[in-house]
C-alpha cells in the first residue's frame, strides 16, 4: 500500500452513521478537558486538552536547537540555555482546538470527534517571538514566517512535517512566544517538550509544538496546514477561508451530579450556583448571558473582574432558582469587538470554529 492511496478528501458521515473506528482511535489518543476542570483558573497540564496530529516525537532538551533562517540578516541556531538567557515572559492564554464541537454537527465531518471540551488555559513561559526575529535581523523581503515541528506523518496522502505559517505582521504583533515552560514547569511531552510556539487568541493549530525551526520567506506560505487542512469550506472544491482567531464561547461547569452514560445532571430544588468560563480570540469578553429554559429567556451573568491577559478565559456566575422538573441550560458570550456567540453556528465541511451555544439537560428533584 502506498502513501498516495491515503489521498482522500475530508469525508462526511452518512445519515445515521455512528462514530467510526478511525474516529475512536483518534479519540483514544487525544483528549478534552473535563468541564469541571474549569474550576481552576489555570488548567493543570493533565486536564488541558491535547491534540497530536501525528506522534509525540522523542525529544531531548539537552541537544535541542532552534534553527532560525531564511530572509534574515544573520541565521541563528539557538539552544535552550541561550534562549533562557534572553529573558523570561509569562503569559496566560486560553487555547482551543479549531475542531471543538465538530461531533455535534449534522452531517458530521469524519475527524477527531470533539464535543465541547477541547480547551484549556495555561501560563506559558518563554521568549517573545518578535525579539527572536529581531535578533536575527528581518530582511525587507520577508513576507511570511514558517514554523516547523518535529512531528512527522501523512495527511490526505501528503507526507509532511507539521508546519504552520503566519504573516510577518501577525508573527510580530500577536504577542506570540516561544515557550519552554507550562504552568511553571518544563513542557510535558504531549504539550511540545522542549519548545513550542504559543500564539495568543488563535486556535490551537497555530501554536506549533516540538518547535525545531523558524523560517522567514519572501512569499505567502502555501503549506498543507494553512492552505488545505484548516480552512472553512462548504463544498469539496471550495478554496475556503483561513481559520485564525478563536470565536467567542461560554461554557458552564455542569451543575449537580451526572448520569454515568448520558451525562444528564441532577440537582435539588432551590438556589443553584452556576459557574463557567468565557473567552474570545478577538477581544476581551464583555458580557455573558444564561438561559435555564432552552434559550427562551436570557439573564445576565456576573463577570469576574478582567485579568491582565486579554486572551485568557474570564469567569462568570449566575444564581438559578431551580424548580422541580427537567430544564435545559445554555449560555452565550459577547466580546468587546462586537462578536457574539450564536445559538447555532454555521455548518462547514471540517467542523471548524463551531461555537454553537452549550446545552445541558438538568433534572431538578
Amino acid at each position: 500500500m502506498s502513501i498516495e492511496q491515503f489521498s482522500v478528501r475530508g469525508r462526511l458521515a452518512d445519515t445515521g452513521e455512528g462514530i467510526t473506528p478511525d474516529e475512536l482511535q483518534l479519540a483514544a489518543r487525544n483528549h478534552g478537558m473535563p468541564l469541571e476542570g474549569m474550576r481552576y483558573d489555570v488548567t493543570p497540564p493533565g486536564l488541558h486538552y491535547v491534540l497530536v496530529h501525528y506522534d509525540i516525537p522523542a525529544t531531548n532538551a539537552g541537544d535541542w536547537y532552534l534553527e532560525l533562517g531564511g530572509c534574515v540578516e544573520e541565521p541563528l541556531s539557538i539552544g535552550l540555555t541561550e534562549l533562557r538567557a534572553m529573558g523570561r515572559r509569562t503569559i496566560r492564554v486560553t487555547l482551543e482546538c479549531a475542531g471543538n464541537g465538530r461531533a455535534t454537527l449534522q452531517p458530521r465531518p469524519i475527524s477527531q470527534p470533539w464535543l465541547s471540551e477541547a480547551v484549556g488555559t495555561a501560563e506559558w513561559t518563554g521568549v517573545l517571538l518578535a525579539d527572536l526575529l529581531r535578533l536575527a535581523g528581518i530582511r525587507e523581503d520577508a513576507v511570511d514566517v514558517v514554523f516547523t515541528g518535529a512531528d512527522h506523518g501523512v495527511e490526505r496522502g501528503v507526507e509532511q512535517d507539521y508546519q504552520r505559517g503566519l504573516s510577518l505582521a501577525e508573527a510580530i504583533d500577536s504577542g506570540a512566544i516561544v515557550a519552554w515552560e507550562m504552568n511553571g514547569d518544563p513542557l510535558p511531552p504531549q504539550h511540545g517538550y522542549p519548545l513550542r510556539l504559543v500564539v495568543p487568541g488563535w486556535y490551537g493549530m497555530a501554536s506549533v509544538k516540538w518547535l525545531r525551526s523558524i523560517e522567514l520567506i519572501d512569499h505567502e506560505f502555501q503549506g498543507f496546514q494553512n492552505t488545505v487542512a484548516y480552512r472553512i469550506k462548504h463544498a469539496p472544491d471550495d478554496p475556503g477561508k483561513a481559520i485564525t482567531r478563536i470565536a467567542p464561547r461560554a461554557l458552564l461547569v455542569p451543575p449537580g451530579f451526572p448520569d454515568f452514560m448520558s451525562r444528564n445532571r441532577f440537582v435539588a430544588a432551590g438556589t443553584v450556583a452556576l459557574f463557567g468560563r468565557a473567552w474570545s480570540g478577538w477581544a476581551p469578553i464583555e458580557r455573558v448571558e444564561v438561559s435555564t429554559d432552552a434559550g427562551v429567556n436570557w439573564h445576565p451573568a456576573t463577570l469576574d473582574a478582567p485579568g491582565n491577559d486579554d486572551f485568557a478565559w474570564r469567569a462568570f456566575a449566575y444564581d438559578w432558582e431551580a424548580t422541580p422538573g427537567e430544564h435545559v441550560l445554555t449560555v452565550r458570550a459577547y466580546d468587546a469587538a462586537g462578536n457574539e456567540q450564536p445559538i447555532e453556528a454555521d455548518w462547514n465541511r471540517g467542523g471548524f470554529a463551531n461555537n454553537s451555544a452549550q446545552r445541558i439537560t438538568v433534572v431538578v428533584t
